[in-house]
């Protein structure tokens, strides 16, 4: 007699304030699921299971650790993330539900994309939900006081290591830039941000709603300082010029209003 598959969780928890988890994830990581949570080294701490922790929730007896090095190396990457599906897949071919830990949002940059891909490529009939969460630009943005964007504005969300030429372009492009992960390039932007003179309208967050929560908005005192690796940048540009054609629909639509 086969055992019905267990299903595929996506747990999004919040990018590091307890009090952000949802209430839809709360229910589920009271219940019977067997958790598993990502780890950058095998026997290191894992900060979405840190999440978890410090919001009270029990660890329970059914968990396991998967390990996705820190590394652009593809293969690689390749050897843990077919590791970690097959670590996933047999648990839910007993018939148990896995909720996979996440800090931030599962379905913004997250491990989880991997993993599920990896889980469903080796059984595609394998049933996955994910639960949303806050991502970590809104809870800094939060933090930092200020809208990510009003009206009409636009917006990019992107991680720094597209490169500080498309930064550049991009902060001509859009009235708001969220650059994620800036630790490796946080010294070219701070450069690039002081030649666009826009120093003066950034917010460094590290480790948004964490213990450990930095907020910095003079971006040109952390030249030459290491960040940690949970570290975003939101850029606003003032001065952006929109295009004739943006300028023409405001225009027509302030018309219709009369």
């Amino acid at each position: 007699m086969n055992t019905k598959l267990g299903t595929l969780y996506g747990v999004s928890l919040g990018p590091g304030d307890p009090g952000l988890i949802t209430r839809c994830a709360w229910d589920l990581l009271s219940g019977a699921g067997h958790w598993t949570y990502p780890v950058r080294k095998k026997n290191s701490d894992s900060y979405a299971l840190d999440i978890a922790l410090r919001a009270g929730l029990e660890l329970p007896q059914a968990h396991a650790a998967l390990h996705f090095p820190m590394t652009h190396d593809a293969d690689i990457l390749a050897h843990y993330w077919l590791e970690a599906a097959q670590t996933v897949l047999a648990i839910l071919q007993r018939g148990e539900d896995v909720l996979f830990l996440v800090e931030g949002d599962a379905s913004t940059y997250s491990t989880f994309g991997h993993l599920q891909r990896g889980v469903r490529a080796l059984q595609p009939d394998v049933r996955v939900e994910v639960v949303p969460g806050v991502s970590s630009f809104h809870a800094a943005a939060a933090r930092a006081g200020k809208p990510l964007a009003d009206v009409d504005d636009t917006i990019a969300i992107v991680p720094a290591g597209y490169g500080i030429a498309q930064i550049e372009r991009m902060l001509n492009d859009f009235d708001t830039l969220v650059l994620l992960k800036v630790k490796p390039l946080l010294d070219d932007i701070i450069d690039l941000l002081r030649r666009s003179d826009l120093l003066a309208h950034g917010w460094f967050v590290e480790k948004a709603g964490a213990p450990e929560e930095r907020m910095v908005h003079d971006i040109a005192s952390l030249q030459g300082q290491k960040v940690n690796y949970l570290s975003l940048l939101i850029i606003k540009n003032p001065g952006r010029q929109r295009s004739e054609m943006q300028r023409g629909c405001r225009k027509k639509k302030d018309t219709s209003n009369e």
